[in-house]
């Protein structure tokens, strides 16, 4: 069974915090031997650190997304760069724009997002990129916040194959969750396409984005991530072995996990 790395769960969130052990066996048995934990507020992002404290194969993000930037507290920054500083921790994210849904201002979410980056860059960290219907904007702060964009994980992509050709041209790697499987997303697995092998990553984004064939799932999980991978592996016209092992390699390579 080829070893899978789930780049991007929620394991914090109440729908799977509560039998976070069940989670984990199932995903096991499934063949994902590492994910990494999402954050998306302070609350989250110390719950990731704990949930990953004494877990070999568990690792974590900080950070705060857009639709909780208006709520950033006075001297969050301080406290996501004390939350950084665990070994644990691979990156600030999930951070940047939605304007899909406008919880916070754009303006808010703008000013949260470049300052997030600014301290990935003192911190020398990778970044997690969310974006959605923001894609403009999000590639222009990241281009004013002089970060080595190499470093930077477009999560959950959704964009046209246009977008992603211009993240690539920007250094970006891209990760896909369950969305590409979807029947009606032709043109994310086109996008899926392009993205060359040293930049392709995979996840979930649960408890979000159950994938077919078990998208009714109203909880999505990591041993799900193993639906993505044999997608993308139909895509790209490999094996789901090839493709497990090559997400894997580059995953431990752009989050600077020993391997």
């Amino acid at each position: 069974m080829p070893e899978l790395f789930d780049t991007h769960c929620h394991l914090a969130h109440g729908r799977l915090r509560q039998r976070t052990d069940d989670v984990l066996a199932r995903a096991a048995a499934a063949g994902v031997t590492r994910m990494i934990c999402a954050a998306g507020d302070l609350t989250d992002s110390k719950a990731a650190l704990s949930l990953a404290g004494d877990r070999d194969n568990l690792w974590c993000l900080a950070g705060i997304h857009p639709h909780a930037a208006k709520d950033a507290p006075e001297h969050y920054l301080a406290a996501l760069g004390q939350l950084a500083g665990e070994c644990k921790n691979v990156a600030i994210g999930e951070i940047g724009l939605d304007y899909h849904y406008d919880f916070s201002p754009r303006d808010a979410q703008r000013r949260v997002f470049a300052a997030q980056l600014g301290l990935a860059r003192e911190l020398g960290k990778p970044v997690v990129l969310h974006t959605r219907e923001a894609f403009d904007d999000s590639a222009g702060i990241l281009r004013e916040s002089g970060i080595d964009a190499s470093r930077v994980v477009l999560h959950c992509c959704t964009e046209p194959p246009a977008n992603v050709r211009r993240a690539l041209d920007m250094g970006l790697a891209v990760s896909f969750s369950g969305i590409v499987t979807f029947k009606r997303t032709d043109d994310l697995r086109a996008a899926a396409a392009i993205v060359p092998d040293d930049r392709l990553l995979i996840e979930t984004d649960s408890p979000y984005c159950s994938p077919e064939p078990v998208r009714k799932m109203q909880t999505n999980e990591p041993a799900n991530v193993a639906h993505v991978a044999s997608c993308l592996a139909a895509v790209r016209h490999t094996s789901a072995e090839a493709l497990a092992e090559l997400t894997t390699a580059n995953a431990l390579r752009i989050f600077g996990i020993a391997g």
